[in-house]
């Protein structure tokens, strides 16, 4: 398996030489050195990365594996880029079940990284994983291709081309298991949220310092509460928050009783905070438009949401990819010279079966879209 990490062992056109010169070169530094179309976080791949600890497993199970296994099926031989990795559950099912395609992982997360590389391993130098956000979809593939950046290659050494995208979004079990991260509001911890630690805006920086209209804003936006003013308000009249456990107690104060009934009231606030402070639905949008750009004709992306917001993002985003950005009258002929780029799989979205739901809850909330590349001049 080929990693970006501290033990520099890469599938990448950089002779020993090189490597050993850059041994002594700052680890800040070292992605501008070898890179510099993108950042990219190198990462230990032993158990702790810059003070973060590995935990002992990343147990995660993958949502919708059947339907992503099936839609990807009759994609060409290629590369399928995982935009959002995680412990690689559907990376490894994806290489298992089609020996004639490889896999480019991204994520941004270390403690998942670390999960990815070991999990990954046997597959060799089918296997790629990248430390970046999805959002340098474009640049990871530019480079990939180019030969300046780690890449599965065919046997006469070419560069394999993308014919899936795949993108499982939102926070995963792990995540949401290890308090320490700051993700979950059952327990009491750090009110961090970042998914890479070493980096950004803490969720406690966050609404410390955030005006009370915009605190309105972020909550009934990406938390999608009717009560977004009511509980900005308990919010930044209780300030300096530090605390996960702070958080909740005071989210749950500033509702109504009839509210808590129905489920944790800090449920919403703390997703609406997630979305923030990782800046995720900015990078789905350019993730998006990057996937649908960099795919292969024939070639398919796929995209899990777990969000009403996020999924509201992917429709439109494929929406205009299947019109070509038609601005014409829907019930009249088109004139603009608008040309379809991508077709969609299915109607509508899809959700998890019953069975599904039943053994993994995670389940209940996901969205599935996916869209196949279409020929230039292909009708949807």
């Amino acid at each position: 398996m080929t990693i970006f990490g501290s033990t520099l062992t890469m599938n990448h056109p950089v002779n020993a030489e090189t490597m050993r010169s850059l041994s002594t070169v700052p680890v800040e530094d070292l992605s501008s050195a070898l890179f510099p179309e993108w950042r990219i976080r190198f990462v230990e791949s032993s158990s702790s990365v810059e003070g973060l600890q590995m935990a002992p497993t990343f147990n995660h199970r993958s949502v919708q594996l059947a339907e992503v296994l099936d839609l990807f099926s009759p994609v060409p031989a290629g590369v399928i880029v995982d935009c959002t990795l995680g412990g690689a559950g559907h990376a490894v099912a994806l290489l298992e079940a089609r020996p004639d395609l490889s896999v480019v992982g991204l994520d941004r997360d270390p403690v998942a990284l670390a999960a990815a590389t070991k999990r990954l391993q046997p597959f060799g130098s089918r296997a790629v994983v990248i430390s970046t956000r999805f959002d340098a979809l474009a640049d990871v593939v530019e480079a990939g291709l180019a030969g300046r950046g780690p890449w599965p290659k065919n046997s006469e050494g070419e560069p394999l081309l993308v014919v899936g995208i795949l993108f499982d979004l939102g926070v995963s079990s792990p995540q949401l298991d290890d308090p320490e991260r700051g993700f979950s509001y059952r327990a009491d911890a750090p009110l961090d949220m970042r998914m890479d630690q070493r980096e950004g805006q803490t969720a406690s920086e966050l609404v410390n310092s955030i005006d009370l209209d915009a605190l309105t804003d972020l909550l009934r936006e990406n938390g999608e509460d009717r009560l977004a003013r009511r509980i900005a308000k308990a919010i930044v009249a209780a300030r300096p928050i530090a605390t996960t456990g702070e958080l909740a107690e005071i989210v749950a104060g500033a509702v109504p009783a009839a509210v808590r009934r129905r489920g944790h009231p800090a449920k919403r606030t703390f997703q609406a905070l997630r979305i923030a402070v990782n800046a995720e639905l900015d990078q789905l949008s350019l993730g998006l438009d990057a996937a649908l750009e960099v795919l292969v004709p024939g070639g398919r992306c796929v995209v899990l949401s777990y969000h009403s917001g996020e999924d509201r993002l992917v429709k439109r985003a494929f929406q205009v990819a299947m019109t070509g950005g038609c601005t014409c009258p829907a019930q009249l002929p088109c004139v603009c010279g608008a040309t379809p780029v991508v077709a969609k799989l299915h109607g509508g979205s899809l959700g998890a079966t019953d069975e599904e739901i039943a053994v993994n809850p995670r389940a209940e909330s996901v969205r599935l879209r996916a869209v196949v590349k279409l020929e230039e001049g292909q009708s949807a």
